[in-house]
């Protein structure tokens, strides 16, 4: 008979993927790679007198007075300068190994159950070698960039890792699904990086520098991170009504971010077929739908379990979307447990 196996109460994971802040340059994009051409961006600050465009219940007495008068805000901004053209996006990022250990488990049954299926999904290969190509394809497309994506006319992507250089034009890449034939040999050595450092058995790291480079426009506004702030101020009539991010007082785009777009690899979440891909989470949460699409089943919880628990053979693409959400870190372990 099989040893029982208790899930531990205490379970947690460090982060595999670890990016730095993105910081923000404005440059032309015929002399993008001359460092001394470049410019800081620096969040400004402005007032704009807008219109109401939110709803309103015009049933009221009072709506025509609510909707007529002026919306005056203050709010940040980032604008490139007239004579630049281009956004120049840099940040490093960190490939760490060590997913085959915990940071913390307190059921030893567990422990050993959990080698046994990493080590089995790591030593096969297909598993990390897909995330992998994954991964260097999120920071190949740009997608990292976000809203600054959009629009741009070219965007070039250049990644150092060591002595070994990869530049990639971004729109050579999808941002919406993972085809074959997109993976270039740049591409696939690039993964092959990536694959080795997270498969490793020994402490290894790949420390990569990426700049991005978006032709935007001469002076167009660009989009540094906005800051989640819960008290605004908001009952003062000049308080501020967005809040862009800043490091060491120059534009900047948060780590956590960058790793959303790098882990945004989950297109195996609808059944039968793969859909756009979201980020690697234990529910499949997008924030920005407000939907979360792995709450039938199909989370991480209940394949993790099944696997290292129960001890079921996993599809294959439930054994890369729980690897990438172990990838990912955190906090696993259930209170309700020993």
């Amino acid at each position: 008979m099989a040893e029982k196996v208790d899930y531990p109460k205490l379970l947690s994971f460090e982060r595999r993927i670890a990016p730095s802040d993105g910081i923000f340059f404005g440059c032309r994009w015929d002399s993008r790679n001359d460092e001394n051409l470049l410019d800081v961006l620096r969040i400004e600050e402005k007032a704009v007198r807008g219109t109401i465009s939110n709803q309103v219940d015009l049933t009221k007495d009072d709506a025509e007075d609510k909707v007529s008068n002026a919306n005056i805000q203050s709010i940040d901004c980032c604008m490139l300068p007239g004579r630049d053209d281009t956004l120049k996006v840099q940040f490093t990022v960190k490939f760490l190994s060590g997913v085959r250990k915990f940071s913390s488990c307190n059921s030893e049954s567990f422990a050993k159950s959990y080698s046994d299926w990493v080590n089995s999904v790591l030593e096969d290969g297909t598993t990390v070698k897909e995330l992998a190509l994954r991964y260097a394809q999120n920071l190949a497309n740009g997608r990292f960039l976000w809203r600054n994506r959009v629009g741009a006319d070219e965007i070039e992507v250049i990644v150092q890792a060591g002595d070994k250089k990869f530049v990639f034009n971004a729109y050579d890449y999808s941002a919406k699904e993972f085809r074959a034939e997109e993976r270039t040999p740049e591409l696939c050595e690039l993964a092959g990086l990536i694959e080795e450092t997270l498969s490793s058995k020994e402490p290894k790291s790949l420390n990569l520098t990426v700049q991005a480079f978006a032709r935007l426009g001469a002076g167009q506004e660009v989009f540094p991170s906005q800051e989640m702030v819960r008290d605004t101020g908001r009952t003062r009539k000049d308080a501020k009504s967005r809040f862009l991010y800043s490091s060491f007082n120059q534009a900047a785009m948060h780590c956590q971010k960058i790793g959303n777009a790098i882990r945004t690899v989950d297109t195996w979440y609808s059944a039968g077929e793969e859909s756009l891909p979201i980020a690697a989470e234990c529910y499949g949460a997008v924030t920005t739908q407000s939907k979360a699409y792995r709450i039938k089943s199909n989370d991480f919880y209940t394949f993790f379990k099944n696997a290292v628990v129960k001890g079921k053979e996993l599809l294959p693409a439930d054994r890369m979307y729980v690897l990438s959400v172990l990838l990912r870190g955190g906090v696993f372990g259930d209170p309700k447990e020993a």
